[in-house]
C-alpha cells in the first residue's frame, strides 16, 4: 500500500496539501518545520543505537505457581520478552492468534463476510499499514526493541513446542501462524486507538463521495462512551490506614471474553526489575500491578481521544476540502480484502478509504458525506509510541513521585492512574494522551450537529487555527502536555470510578482544566458516589482502614442506590393502588413490592430481590425530574437524592417501571424471589458458578454486567476482572492479595479455565506470590528453562 499522508510527518502533510496553488500559513509552517527538525534529531539518535544493538542469546526461566500464574525471570530485556510471550501463550495462544488475524485485516478471509468483518478488515488494513508500522518502529528505544524481538520469538517458540497440543479452539486452524515484528506493532497501536478511531470502523468503511455511494443504508453511529470497560480504584495514604503505609484497591471492570481479558504475570530481571500484575492478552507489558514499593491501577478516563472535523467541500468536487485560503485533495486509497466464496475460492475485493491530513473520512446517518460537507476523524493515540518507555519506568518506580514522572512520559493512552506507595502517599492523575485543545479553541472552533451528542467534539476543519495545538513539552504531536493535566497527592485517600478528574477527593476538587479532559461541577455516577460514601462511612466510624476491611468493602456487594432510594419506592408500594395499567393490561405489582421489601439491598449470591431492583431501575433511571433533591455542586457525593414520589406523574412512572420489571422477569421465567446466584452465573465445562454483583447504573459498586435471557443473567459480559488489594504492614513489608475473576485461561480444555472463578464465586481471595519464598514453597510449582 502507498504511504498515507495522515500517517507521516506533519511537514510532508502540509507540503502535500498545497499542490493546488495553496499556501502554508506562517504559524503552521513554523510548527511543522520545528517538528521536522525534532524528528530528524530523533532519527539520528535511533540510528546510533541501532548500529550498536546486536541480538543476544535468549535465556529465561519460567516458574508457574498455583492457578497458572507465571513468574518470568531473565537476565536481559530480550529474554524477558521471550518468556513473557511464552507464558502468556500458554493461557491465551488461540485468543492472541485470532487477534493477529483481526489487526492484519484477515477476518473475512478466515471467518466469512459477516459480523462486520469486512469493515474491520478495511479499517485495519488502511490504518495499520506499512507506513504506520515503520513510523512506530523508528521510535523504539533499545530496551523496547530488544523486548519486542524476544516477545515475537517467545510466541513462535510456544507454537513450535505445542504444535500438536494446542487448545481445541485453534488446533489445526489455517489462520494460526507465527507472529512477526509488524504484528506486535499492530497489536500495540490497535489497543491504543480502541476509544478513538477504533469506534468508527463502520463509518470509515461506509465513507464514499455522493457520486460513488451505493444504495446501501449508512450506519447509525453509536456515540456512547466505551461499552464494557470501566473500573473502580482507591488509594489510601498514611493518615487513613492502620499501618501508616499506603493501601490500594484496583478493580477494573473489563470484558470476560476476548483479547481484553487480563492475565496475571510476574516479571523479574535481578537487580533491575521485579514487578507483578496483569497485562491484557494482546499487550506485552504489565499494565496494572505492583512492585515492592508502589502499587498502581488504572480507570478509563473521560478525556477525549479523537475529534471529528467538519470539512467544507469544493462546490464542484466533493473530494476536495477547504483549508484556509485554498483547497486540499483527499487521497483515495484502495484496500484489498480477501474472502472465500461459495465455491471455496479466495476472492479479492477492493474497497476505498478516503484520507485527509486530519485522518480518514467517516460517514453515517448522523455524519453524511454530501456535496457540501464531509467529516474526518483525528486520533491522538495513532502517533503514541510512548507505551514501552512509560511502563518500563512505571515498573521500576519506588514512590508516587516516580509514578508521576513515568506516566508524564505520555504512554498511558486512555486511562487515569491511581497509586499508593510504601511511604504512605496516595496519588491520582489523568495524564492520559489527550488532544491539546483548550477552552478557547473549543469555543471558537466547535461545530454543533443535530443528532450528535455534545460530548462528541466536532471542529471546523476549514480553519487552520482549529488544528490541535502543538507544544514542545509534548512528545506526541498535537497532544496536551502532561504539565497541563490534573493530578492530586494526599495522605488520606483518592478515588476514581470513571467520572472525570473533578472529584478525586471531595475535600479538594480539581478545577480549571480543559473541558476536553472531562466535566467539572456536574453530577457524579451512582457508582462513583457509592465508592465515596462507603469510604466516608468507614473512616467516620473507624478512622482508618485495613486491607481486610477494604476487601470487605468490595465483596459486601452493597447496592448504594437501593440503600438510598428503595425506602421511597416501598412507601409508594404501601400508599398507591397495587394495580398498574401497563398499555391497557392491569398488572398487580404487589409481588414485586413484597420481594423488594424483604431484600437485603445487596447483590450476594444468596440475596433475593436484587434482580427485581435491577429491572425496575433499568426503566426508572430514565424518568425526568426523578429526584426530590436535585444535584448540588456543594454536595456532589450526596446529591441528587430521594425519589420524588409526592409528584403524581413521577409516582405513576415509577409504578409503571416496577410493573415492567415484574412482567419482564416473569416473561423470562425468572422467579421474583430467586436467589441471585440461581439466575446470575457462568458455566465452566458444565459446572454452574454463581457470580455476585451488578451494574453500576443500578447502584452497584461491585460490578457484574450481563443480559437477561431465558437462562437468566448469563453469561457475564464484563465487570470485576483483576482485583488487587496491595498494602504494606506495620514494618513496611509488602502484602499483596488479589483475584482474577474469570481465571487465567479462556480455553475450556485448560486446567486454569475455572479454578480462580470457583474461588471468586465463593467470595475468596488469594495471596499473590511475589516473594521468592512464596514462589518456591508453592505446592504446584512447575519450572521451565528456555534457551534459543
Amino acid at each position: 500500500m502507498t504511504l498515507q499522508p495522515w500517517l507521516v510527518l506533519p511537514l510532508l502533510l502540509a507540503v502535500a496539501g498545497c499542490g493546488n496553488g495553496g499556501v502554508i500559513d506562517p504559524i503552521h509552517a513554523e510548527r511543522e518545520t520545528r517538528e521536522a527538525e525534532r524528528e530528524a534529531e530523533r532519527d539520528a539518535e535511533r540510528s546510533d543505537w541501532r548500529k550498536a544493538v546486536a541480538p543476544t542469546p535468549l535465556d529465561v526461566e519460567i516458574r508457574w505457581t498455583s492457578y497458572g500464574i507465571p513468574h518470568v525471570k531473565a537476565g536481559d530485556r530480550a529474554s524477558l520478552g521471550y518468556g513473557f510471550a511464552y507464558a502468556t501463550a500458554r493461557n491465551a495462544v488461540c485468543v492472541i492468534a485470532r487477534d493477529l488475524v483481526r489487526v492484519n485485516g484477515e477476518l473475512s478471509r478466515h471467518f466469512g463476510r459477516t459480523d462486520g468483518n469486512v469493515a474491520s478488515d478495511v479499517f485495519h488494513k488502511a490504518v495499520l499499514d506499512d507506513a504506520r508500522v515503520a513510523a512506530f518502529d523508528r521510535n523504539e528505544t533499545p530496551a523496547a526493541a530488544a523486548f519486542a524481538r524476544g516477545y515475537v520469538a517467545g510466541y513462535n517458540r510456544y507454537l513450535r513446542d505445542h504444535q500438536h497440543a494446542l487448545p481445541a479452539s485453534c488446533a489445526g486452524s489455517e489462520w494460526l501462524r507465527a507472529m512477526t515484528a509488524d504484528d506486535m506493532v499492530k497489536l500495540t497501536i490497535g489497543v491504543g486507538i480502541r476509544y478513538g478511531l477504533g469506534r468508527y470502523q463502520q463509518e470509515i468503511f461506509a465513507a464514499a463521495p455522493p457520486h460513488r455511494r451505493t444504495a446501501s443504508r449508512l450506519p447509525d453511529t453509536d456515540f456512547r462512551g466505551p461499552q464494557g470497560y470501566g473500573s473502580n480504584a482507591i488509594a489510601f495514604g498514611r493518615a487513613a490506614t492502620e499501618s501508616g503505609h499506603g493501601l490500594l484497591l484496583g478493580n477494573p471492570h473489563y470484558p470476560w471474553q476476548g483479547s481484553s481479558r487480563f492475565h496475571l504475570i510476574h516479571t523479574t530481571i535481578p537487580g533491575e526489575l521485579d514487578v507483578m500484575g496483569v497485562s491484557l492478552y494482546n499487550t506485552s507489558r504489565i499494565g496494572i500491578g505492583f512492585n515492592n514499593d508502589v502499587a498502581w491501577t488504572h480507570t478509563v478516563s473521560t478525556a477525549t481521544r479523537a475529534t471529528l472535523y467538519e470539512l467544507s467541500l469544493h462546490p464542484r468536487d466533493p473530494q476536495r476540502y477547504r483549508y484556509g485560503g485554498s483547497y486540499r485533495d483527499m487521497q483515495r486509497v484502495s484496500v484489498p480484502v480477501d474472502h472465500v466464496n461459495a465455491d471455496g475460492r479466495t476472492v479479492t475485493e477492493e474497497h476505498s478509504v478516503y484520507l485527509t491530513h486530519y485522518g480518514p473520512v467517516v460517514a453515517s446517518a448522523q455524519l453524511p458525506w454530501t456535496r457540501s460537507k464531509a467529516y474526518a476523524i483525528r486520533d491522538v493515540n495513532l502517533e503514541n509510541d510512548r507505551g514501552a518507555i512509560t511502563y518500563d519506568a512505571l515498573h521500576k518506580a519506588t514512590n508516587v513521585d516516580e509514578v508521576e514522572a513515568a506516566i508524564s512520559l505520555q504512554g498511558t493512552p486512555w486511562t487515569n492512574t491511581i497509586a499508593a506507595d510504601r511511604h504512605g502517599t496516595a496519588f491520582y492523575a489523568d495524564l492520559s494522551v489527550t488532544p491539546n485543545i483548550d477552552a478557547v479553541l473549543l469555543h471558537t472552533c466547535r461545530v454543533v450537529l443535530e443528532g450528535v451528542p455534545e460530548r462528541v467534539v466536532v471542529l471546523d476543519g476549514s480553519d487552520p487555527e482549529c488544528e490541535w495545538r502543538d507544544d514542545e513539552r509534548s512528545a506526541i504531536p498535537g497532544a496536551m502536555p502532561a504539565e497541563e493535566m490534573p493530578r492530586l497527592k494526599r495522605d488520606d485517600y483518592v478515588a476514581n470510578a470513571n467520572d472525570s478528574y473533578w472529584i478525586a477527593n471531595p475535600e479538594e476538587p480539581l478545577e480549571g482544566y480543559s473541558p476536553i479532559i472531562g466535566e467539572e461541577r456536574t453530577a457524579l455516577s451512582l457508582r462513583t458516589r457509592a465508592g465515596f460514601n462507603f469510604i466516608r462511612e468507614h473512616l467516620e466510624i473507624d478512622g482508618s482502614i485495613s486491607p481486610e476491611e477494604l476487601q470487605d468493602m468490595l465483596y459486601s456487594q452493597r447496592n448504594y442506590a437501593a440503600e438510598s432510594l428503595l425506602d421511597d419506592l416501598l412507601s409508594l408500594c404501601r400508599n398507591a393502588p397495587p394495580e398498574v395499567d401497563l398499555d391497557g393490561r392491569p398488572v398487580n405489582v404487589t409481588p414485586a413490592c413484597t420481594v423488594l421489601a424483604g431484600w437485603d439491598r445487596r447483590m450476594t449470591n444468596t440475596s433475593r430481590g436484587g434482580h427485581v431492583w435491577r429491572e425496575f431501575w433499568r426503566e426508572a433511571r430514565n424518568v425526568e425530574y426523578l429526584y426530590s433533591v436535585p444535584f448540588l455542586i456543594s454536595e456532589p457525593i450526596d446529591t441528587p437524592q430521594g425519589l420524588a414520589v409526592a409528584d403524581e406523574g413521577i409516582a405513576a412512572a415509577l409504578l409503571r417501571a416496577l410493573a415492567l420489571a415484574q412482567t419482564r422477569l416473569e416473561a423470562h421465567g425468572i422467579a421474583l424471589d430467586a436467589e441471585l446466584g440461581e439466575v446470575q452465573y457462568v458455566e465452566r465445562n458444565g459446572e454452574r458458578l454463581p457470580i455476585p454483583g451488578g451494574e453500576g447504573w443500578a447502584g452497584m459498586w461491585s460490578m457484574s454486567v450481563s443480559s437477561l435471557t431465558a437462562d437468566g443473567y448469563t453469561p457475564i459480559v464484563n465487570g470485576n476482572s483483576y482485583i488487587q488489594v496491595i498494602s504494606w504492614d506495620d514494618d513496611g513489608n509488602l502484602d499483596a492479595r488479589g483475584m482474577l475473576t474469570y481465571s487465567q485461561s479462556a480455553e475450556p480444555d485448560s486446567p486454569h479455565h475455572a479454578d480462580l472463578t470457583r474461588l471468586y464465586s465463593a467470595s475468596q481471595w488469594i495471596s499473590l506470590p511475589f516473594e521468592e519464598a512464596a514462589i518456591a514453597a508453592d505446592p504446584n510449582l512447575e519450572t521451565l528453562r528456555l534457551q534459543e
